[in-house]
């Protein structure tokens, strides 16, 4: 199966079906295109996601099985249960989401790089002004120390990357966040691929079509857009 083409000015064509993407590698549905908010938001609606390397096109993927998490079914490990209890972090929402991305695109031990370029960094902070983007934030007084970036879409949060300088920050701060997720009555988080990481945190697999099939049941339900005001603490995930 020939892997599909997208012309760099070409914003809004939809994708092929994600049934068309290849087995080998897992998921690539199409290459090129760009990184405007329209070509991003009509990949999300449609189960599809960027990712590629440096010296790479841009490569567009929709992988089976999908990961995912179900806001109403995490699993917070007793350890982790520990550290939500001396709440060691001042949890905060899209107040610095560009320092996020650059964060999220640090080198670390188990990468030898990143795909979040300066163009990738562009590209989503320019959703985030748009209201599709968003950051949560782990603080010690003036210090960011942990998040996790991504896309709402209706009640959906596409995940995209996370950080931890201090051991546990992203994982407090995907927990509160999971816990607000729910109470908004989102129905699902896209962890997009499987690592154990994802899965001591409950994160499942389910099929494409599956996942796709919710996409339709939720992404469109405009009512959970906005607006992403945060008056209140995040709520607590042990309750």
């Amino acid at each position: 199966m020939a892997l599909h083409f997208i012309h760099p000015d070409d914003d809004d064509s939809p994708f092929p079906r994600p049934s068309n993407a290849l087995r080998e590698p897992d998921g690539l549905l199409a290459l090129g295109g760009n990184l405007s908010p329209t070509r991003l938001l009509i990949a999300y609606r449609q189960g599809v996601f960027p990712w590629y390397g440096e010296d790479q096109p841009i490569l567009w993927w929709s992988p089976d099985p999908r990961t995912v998490f179900f806001p109403d079914r995490l699993r917070i490990p007793r350890s982790l249960r520990t550290t939500l209890r001396q709440r060691p972090f001042d949890l905060r929402i899209d107040t610095a989401f560009e320092q996020v991305m650059r964060a999220c695109a640090e080198p670390r031990k188990d990468r030898k790089g990143t795909w979040i370029s300066e163009d990738v960094i562009d590209a989503y902070t320019t959703l985030h002004h748009l209201g599709f983007a968003h950051s949560i934030e782990a603080w010690q007084g003036d210090r960011l120390v942990g998040g996790l970036y991504g896309v709402a879409m209706g009640r959906v949060f596409f995940g995209e990357s996370m950080f931890s300088r201090v051991s546990d920050a992203s994982k407090v701060a995907f927990m509160h966040f999971a816990a607000q997720l729910r109470v908004w009555g989102f129905g699902l988080i896209d962890g997009q691929v499987h690592n154990p990481h994802l899965a001591r945190l409950g994160a499942v697999e389910i099929a494409r079509e599956d996942f796709l099939a919710r996409l339709d049941e939720l992404a469109d339900d405009e009512q959970r857009l906005g607006p992403w005001r945060f008056d209140d603490p995040l709520p607590d995930p042990l309750l």
